[in-house]
């Protein structure tokens, strides 16, 4: 199982959504981009602020609910 470690809740950033550590980019933000047929990769270059493993704890977090 993965870790969710990565993903930090912080109600004076995006109005407490569920976010990657250290950035603006939510749960939901990472979800919608892969649902609209971005991969990983493609997210990670879009975003170099990320990190693999932040993907990777964004879809342990979503599949832990």
């Amino acid at each position: 199982m993965g870790s969710t470690d990565g993903i930090v809740m912080d109600a004076s950033r995006r109005s407490g959504k569920p976010c990657v550590r250290g950035t603006r980019i939510s749960v939901q933000d990472v979800l919608e981009y892969l649902a609209g047929g971005m991969s990983p990769d493609d997210i990670l270059r879009d975003f170099p602020e990320l990190v693999a493993d932040d993907v990777a704890a964004v879809l342990q977090f979503a599949a832990d609910r």
